[in-house]
């Protein structure tokens, strides 16, 4: 037995029965990858007991996000079967869009515009969801490389090493997938900053707001910083952390100025929450990248799925949580048929992508980004916020929002 181990084939093959197996392997617990193996969960009930999750961290995790839940993020989970409701939230009545305060309000018929949320909360309750419906789900494991091949993928993580017959990429936009995956490939990242305050009501004491009060059922998102070269906006939602209500004040810049003078990021945001009374000097101060969509963002190769942030989010807002939701729906289905098929090469993924309402709205932001965050002037940002509100609400309405419908489920 000694001189067989020693013989590297001999080694090679024992390793091999050793390494754990499954079908569908999920490397991600967070929106994506829960939504894949639910939606797959649905779509073909037998994959159920052969998907396996593998999540870096320990839920409730942290997650630097807004939180902001929109209804078609609502939608795709109310067609799981899943409330929103039970997760601690925070509803603004409507949104406002401005440039230096002033701009156009979007309200929704009958309900609230947006949801806000806490992602550690959010992400533990999907993850239960996921795992009383039979989809195991494994924390703590950190992937360390990922190895496709004809046969399968190996996955060699902390706690030994897996192979499946299909991975997902869910691991966001820093994942290891896609950088094994696709090593060269170009990234469109943008960059934000986020802080936490007490709420409107609660300003310290003898400081000034301009805009008084009334904001505290409403979520704000102002493009001042355009102009000057942060391809972005500052906003400022209603959130509650542990039962107490909060503000979540963050600025977001998808990078497309990034070859023009610019100030640091952090100032727009300063100047924003001096003018509501707060200093940003006072709170800490949270950073993270977001990987913004571009249709020539690769999102498989045979055996290999990616899903969320790993392909792209919303370059417009930065918006991930409904887009994750999103291609959790696209990915179940290519997965269903290609086990249907036993054929694994995930040649009709992006093309099933680009056809759906995600890819739809995909495209439509990506393109509406190109425009409105490199025509800066100050001139346009006026007409297009303030003067042109009954086009914009049209084009909005007709193709960034209600795009989950357009989605089939597979059942």
């Amino acid at each position: 037995m000694q001189v067989g181990l020693s013989n590297p084939t001999c080694t090679f093959l024992w390793e091999n029965w050793e390494m754990e197996k499954h079908d569908v392997l999920i490397l991600g617990g967070g929106p994506s990858g829960l939504s894949t193996a639910l939606h797959l969960a649905k779509a073909a009930p037998h994959l159920t007991p052969r998907i396996l999750i593998l999540e870096k961290e320990h839920y409730p995790r942290l997650k630097l996000c807004a939180g902001g839940l929109v209804i078609d993020a609502e939608v795709i989970l109310e067609r799981l079967g899943l409330d929103t409701s039970e997760v601690p939230h925070v509803d603004a009545e409507d949104i406002r869009f401005d440039f230096a305060g002033r701009g156009l309000t979007v309200r929704v018929p009958k309900r609230h515009a947006i949801r806000v949320i806490r992602r550690d909360e959010f992400d533990a309750w999907l993850a239960e969801k996921a795992r009383s419906r039979g989809i195991e789900i494994r924390e703590g494991v950190s992937i360390k490389k990922v190895i496709p091949n004809e046969n399968g993928v190996t996955v060699e993580t902390d706690q030994g090493n897996f192979h499946a017959t299909i991975i997902v990429g869910a691991d966001g936009s820093n994942g290891i997938t896609r950088r094994c995956i696709f090593p060269n490939e170009p990234v469109y990242t943008a960059r934000v900053l986020e802080v936490l305050t007490p709420s409107h009501q609660h300003r310290p004491s003898g400081t000034f707001s301009e805009f008084g009060g009334g904001r505290e059922g409403s979520a704000f998102f102002d493009f001042f910083p355009v102009p000057n070269n942060i391809a972005g906006y500052t906003w400022d939602f209603p959130t509650q952390v542990n039962g107490t209500l909060m503000r979540c004040w963050g600025v977001y810049d998808t990078n497309l100025l990034a070859d023009q003078k610019r100030p640091a990021l952090k100032e727009p945001l300063a100047e924003e929450m001096k003018r509501h009374g707060f200093e940003l000097g006072d709170y800490e101060i949270k950073g993270h990248p977001i990987r913004w969509y571009s249709p020539w963002n690769k999102a498989s190769m045979p055996r290999v799925l990616l899903v969320g942030d790993a392909v792209g989010a919303d370059p417009v807002f930065g918006e991930g949580i409904s887009i994750a939701l999103g291609y959790g729906v696209i990915a179940a289905q290519e997965i269903a048929e290609s086990f249907q098929r036993g054929e694994f090469s995930f040649g009709r993924y992006k093309r099933r992508l680009v056809r759906s309402g995600l890819g739809q709205t995909l495209f439509a932001r990506w393109l509406i980004s190109q425009v409105i965050y490199t025509l800066k002037w100050k001139w346009f940002q006026i007409l297009l916020w303030r003067i042109l509100k009954p086009f914009v609400l049209l084009a909005a309405w007709i193709f960034v929002l209600n795009w989950s419908k357009r989605i089939p489920l597979r059942n």
